[in-house]
């Protein structure tokens, strides 16, 4: 049973599957909606949320909104519905800027400055986490956390920093057809992440919801730590452009670097296997095909 409002997703994602679905078209700030469609629901999985880095900043009110409600809908339903057991999506953000990498589930999570609106989307996780965590306690018998980290693969929206990057560049290649290519980005470059393919992410989900035990918290993600720059160059390689990269501000209270210690999933059997260099050329494909349908201006 799918239940969507349909905002960022589409239609045609379930393509193949959509008569083994039931969908459900609706809002999960809707405590009534929410109620119904967890009757006879034995698992919940709640990822419902406003994803997006550049939401972040221009919708802070609507990630909190849909963040706080959503998981107190969800906690509500389970209870009148008898659900035993909850899947609660968290993020890699709510560490904003940790001291230790990899990164491991103990360490402390952080809003720095409440001023920030970035700091809506982490701090509403921070809340979801505590929400599930102490009502799972004695009203389930499963309750686990999971911390997917730059989750990336074809059709997963519009607002993230590597379809951006394609798209950037699927433009600029538009407009200068010989010699390097100048390809501003946010921040110095040398800035890390890692990016976890969504067949690898999905795989972890399912060791966790096999093995995952009652009121525990799991990263889901890969060590392949990479900066921007490499980022970057990977993106030109797939257009075979040579760039050159023009450093811009960081968004304020954007992170350094990230990346996260595995080794908790890993023990129970999780192993990532696609690499950037593999998953990326998959994403730019779709998106450098599939321009036409971007659902939102990008800059």
């Amino acid at each position: 049973r799918v239940f969507d409002n349909g905002w960022r997703g589409n239609m045609r994602r379930l393509e193949g599957v959509q008569e083994s679905v039931d969908f459900i078209e609706e809002d999960i700030r809707n405590p009534e909606a929410v109620k119904q469609a967890l009757s006879g629901v034995d698992t919940v999985y709640h990822l419902a949320y406003i994803n997006g880095t550049e939401f972040f900043y221009t919708k802070p009110d609507l990630v909190l909104d849909v963040g706080v409600k959503g998981i107190i809908n969800v906690i509500d339903g389970c209870l009148a519905q008898g659900v035993g057991e909850l899947i609660l999506a968290s993020s890699s953000e709510v560490y904003q800027t940790p001291e230790t990498f990899p990164t491991n589930e103990l360490v402390g999570l952080s809003v720095p400055d409440p001023l920030n609106p970035r700091y809506s989307y982490g701090g509403g996780k921070i809340i979801s986490e505590l929400i599930a965590l102490n009502f799972g306690r004695t009203n389930f018998d499963r309750v686990m956390v999971f911390r997917p980290h730059n989750v990336y693969g074809p059709d997963m929206g519009w607002e993230h920093v590597l379809p951006q990057f394609v798209l950037r560049l699927k433009r600029l290649a538009g407009q200068i057809t010989e010699g390097p290519i100048i390809f501003p980005i946010q921040g110095s470059g040398l800035e890390t992440r890692t990016f976890n393919y969504i067949d690898d992410f999905v795989d972890g989900l399912m060791v966790m919801a096999d093995k995952g035990e009652h009121l525990n918290i799991y990263h889901i993600g890969t060590e392949e730590e990479v900066s921007v720059s490499q980022v970057v160059n990977m993106v030109g390689k797939f257009y075979s452009r040579d760039l050159k990269i023009k450093p811009g501000d960081a968004q304020i209270g954007s992170t350094p670097r990230r990346c996260p210690d595995i080794s908790k999933l890993a023990a129970l059997g999780y192993t990532p296997r696609v690499k950037l260099h593999e998953g990326l050329p998959v994403l730019a494909r779709w998106y450098d095909e599939n321009a036409s349908l971007a659902l939102c201006e990008i800059e």
